[in-house]
C-alpha cells in the first residue's frame, strides 16, 4: 500500500485530501482585539491570513482597513492617525474608516478617486471589544455576538487573551471536548478513573451544535472542588456557536453559576486567538472571591497551556503528514457537528441540518 493511500484511508469519508478542517469563514464577525488595545496608534492585526490595520477614526469610532496603502503598498500601520484619518507613513496619503482617500500632500487635483481608496472592513466596538467583519467592502447583515451576564449585578467577570497554535476547529473542538479533560488534565479537572456513567443530549440547528451532560457529579479534580466545596450535581453545557463561539456552562445548586464565553479569532489556518469572558456567581461575599481569583487564575492557564501544548503537536503531525487522520466515536460529541457548521459557512450555505433542532442521547462514563 502507498503512502499517499494509506493517508486516504485514515480521511474522514466524502472529504478531500489536504487540511480539511481548516476553513476561511466569509460575511462572519471575529474580535480582533480589546477595546483597550486601541488607543491612538494604528494597530496591525492579522484575520485569516489577511493583514489588517486598526485606528480610531472620528469621534474615536473604530475602523478597519487592509493594511496596504494603495499608492507604493507600505504598511498603513506604520503610519499614524491625524485628525481622525489614517496617514501612510511614506508619502502621506490620508484615509478615512470607509477607507476613502482624503488628501495627498502636493496633488492639487481631487484625491478620492476610487482606485486611490483603501479597502475597508465594517468594524463594531461592543462589550470591551473591536470586532471586524471578515468580508471587505460589505455591509454586514448580522451584528457582533453579545457576551452573555456581563451587567448582572452579582456576578463578576474576568476577561483574558489567549493564542492557541492550532486551527479554528481544532481549537473550539479542544474546548468542548470533556474526554480528553481525564488525561491532559488529570487531577486538576477530571481523573482518569471512569467512576460515574452519564446521560448526554446533543442538539443540532443550523447555527449551534450543544451538548447537555445530564447526571454528572462535580469534577473530582482540585477546579471541581474550588467551584463546588460541597460536592453536587452538576448542570452541565458545552456550546458551539456559529461563527467562532465556545461556551462552557455549569451550575452547581441555586448558587453556583458559571459561564465561560470564549470568542475565537483565526489569524492564519494554524493560529487562533482565543478572547475568554468568564463571568460566575458563587456562594461566597464578593470580597472573598476577588482574594481568591489569585490563586484560581494560575490553575486555569496552566490547564491551559496544557491544551496549547497539545495543539501545538498536533498541528505538527498534520503538516508533518500533510492531512488529517480522524476515526471518531459517539462520546466525540461536539467536534464533528463544528466542522460541519463551519464548512457549511465557509461554502455560504444553510447549515446541514435546517432549521429545525435535531436531538440525539448517548451514554458516557466520567
Amino acid at each position: 500500500m502507498s503512502s499517499m493511500s494509506s493517508r486516504e484511508e485514515g480521511r474522514t469519508p466524502g472529504t478531500p485530501a489536504g487540511h480539511i478542517s481548516v476553513v476561511h469563514l466569509p460575511n462572519a464577525w471575529f474580535i480582533l482585539c480589546a477595546s483597550s488595545e486601541l488607543g491612538d496608534k494604528p494597530l496591525a492585526r492579522t484575520l485569516q491570513g489577511s493583514p489588517l490595520v486598526l485606528f480610531r477614526g472620528e469621534g474615536g469610532k473604530p475602523a478597519t482597513l487592509v493594511d496596504r496603502c494603495p499608492h507604493r503598498n507600505v504598511p498603513l500601520s506604520l503610519g499614524r492617525v491625524k485628525e481622525g484619518q489614517l496617514q501612510c507613513g511614506y508619502h502621506g496619503w490620508r484615509f478615512d474608516g470607509a477607507g476613502q482617500c482624503r488628501a495627498i500632500p502636493g496633488f492639487l487635483g481631487e484625491p478620492g478617486a476610487r482606485a486611490r481608496c483603501a479597502t475597508a472592513h465594517a468594524t463594531r466596538e461592543q462589550d470591551g471589544f473591536v470586532w471586524v467583519y471578515s468580508t471587505p467592502g460589505v455591509e454586514p447583515t448580522t451584528e457582533p455576538y453579545r457576551f452573555p451576564l456581563l451587567e448582572a449585578r452579582e456576578y463578576s467577570t474576568v476577561r483574558r487573551m489567549l493564542r492557541a497554535p492550532g486551527s479554528l476547529h481544532a481549537t473550539l473542538e479542544n474546548t468542548l471536548d470533556v474526554p480528553h479533560t481525564a488525561y491532559l488534565h488529570g487531577g486538576l479537572f477530571r481523573t482518569e478513573e471512569k467512576r460515574n456513567e452519564i446521560e448526554v443530549v446533543v442538539r443540532r440547528s443550523a447555527d449551534k451544535v450543544e451538548a447537555e451532560y445530564i447526571g454528572e457529579p462535580r469534577p473530582s479534580g482540585l477546579v471541581g472542588k474550588l467551584l463546588a466545596p460541597g460536592g453536587g450535581v452538576v448542570q452541565h453545557f458545552d456550546r458551539f456557536l456559529m461563527p467562532s463561539i465556545a461556551q462552557v456552562e455549569y451550575r452547581i445548586g441555586d448558587t453556583s453559576h458559571i459561564m465561560v464565553t470564549s470568542a475565537m479569532t483565526p489569524v492564519s489556518e494554524w493560529d487562533t486567538l482565543v478572547f475568554a469572558v468568564v463571568t460566575f456567581r458563587l456562594p461566597l461575599p464578593r470580597w472573598l472571591v476577588r482574594a481568591a481569583l489569585p490563586l484560581i487564575m494560575p490553575v486555569a492557564l496552566h490547564i491551559f497551556g496544557q491544551d496549547a501544548r497539545i495543539l501545538k503537536k498536533q498541528t505538527e503531525t498534520i503538516r508533518r503528514f500533510g492531512t488529517e487522520a480522524y476515526a471518531s466515536t459517539e462520546i466525540d460529541v461536539l467536534g464533528p457537528g463544528i466542522l460541519r457548521l463551519l464548512r457549511a459557512a465557509e461554502r455560504e450555505k444553510a447549515g446541514a441540518v435546517g432549521d429545525a433542532v435535531h436531538e440525539t442521547r448517548l451514554k458516557m462514563r466520567t
